[in-house]
């Protein structure tokens, strides 16, 4: 099994088609149906299985929140994660 030629190849090999360039890698229409898709389907699974509904949304709510501040924060948006803190901590104040 050692006299197998190794095969040469010709230039570079990307490892990932993502970095292909021209790709940006942003949140794209495509990204966002295949989250909404999943996001329903694991809403209508639980369901289905007897899970309460406010444990549901309370549970979908939760997937929202960590799914916004994760493209808020990868994207750049210190400041708007700025501006939401300022309100939380403003709302939480007044109470």
């Amino acid at each position: 099994m050692t006299d197998l030629p190794v095969p040469s190849l010709a230039g570079p090999v990307r490892a990932c088609p993502c970095t292909v360039a021209g790709a940006t890698g942003r949140f794209g229409p495509t990204h966002a149906l295949i989250l909404l898709i999943a996001i329903l389907g694991l809403g209508s699974t639980l369901f289905l299985v007897g899970t309460p509904l406010d444990t549901v949304f309370a549970l979908l709510g939760g997937c929202g929140a960590i799914g916004a501040a994760t493209l808020t924060a990868a994207g750049g948006g210190r400041r708007l994660v700025t501006v939401l803190v300022e309100a939380a901590v403003r709302s939480s104040a007044a109470k």
